[in-house]
């Protein structure tokens, strides 16, 4: 598993030593699964209500595997933020006004970024 405290990939998941199986991104797989075939056989609006929350579960999942996001952490940090939050009131107060080629680029990592999860394939587009 790897040393003491840490995070190793195992095939398709991402393995802490502080955790034991079945990891949280295994069972939100394993709830979605169940959703999109016993709960969703169902029909009707409990079989739509059905998709749309393994649909969640699944970008939860995704979330939960994510190791991608240093470029994001770094765009934040070039700006001088920590987080999303910090960077959206700079940007309401104005206080980027005269940085906007920087934000920008910060601003569409985000996006792209963002839409691996919720829509992937998508941002390859843009």
């Amino acid at each position: 598993m790897g040393s003491a405290g840490s995070v190793v990939r195992e095939g398709a998941w991402l393995v802490s030593s502080y955790t034991t199986r079945p990891t949280a991104a295994e069972l939100i797989a394993a709830v979605a699964g169940f959703l999109d075939t016993d709960v969703r056989a169902v029909g009707g609006q409990t079989g739509f209500h059905a998709r749309v929350a393994a649909n969640v579960l699944r970008i939860v999942e995704r979330e939960l595997l994510d190791d991608t996001d240093k470029p994001v952490r770094a765009s934040l940090a070039g700006l001088g933020f920590d987080d999303e939050t910090e960077l959206a009131e700079a940007i309401r107060d104005g206080r980027l006004d005269e940085r906007g080629d920087e934000v920008m680029a910060c601003l569409q990592l985000l996006v792209r970024h963002r839409l691996s999860f919720d829509h992937p394939g998508y941002a390859d587009g843009l």
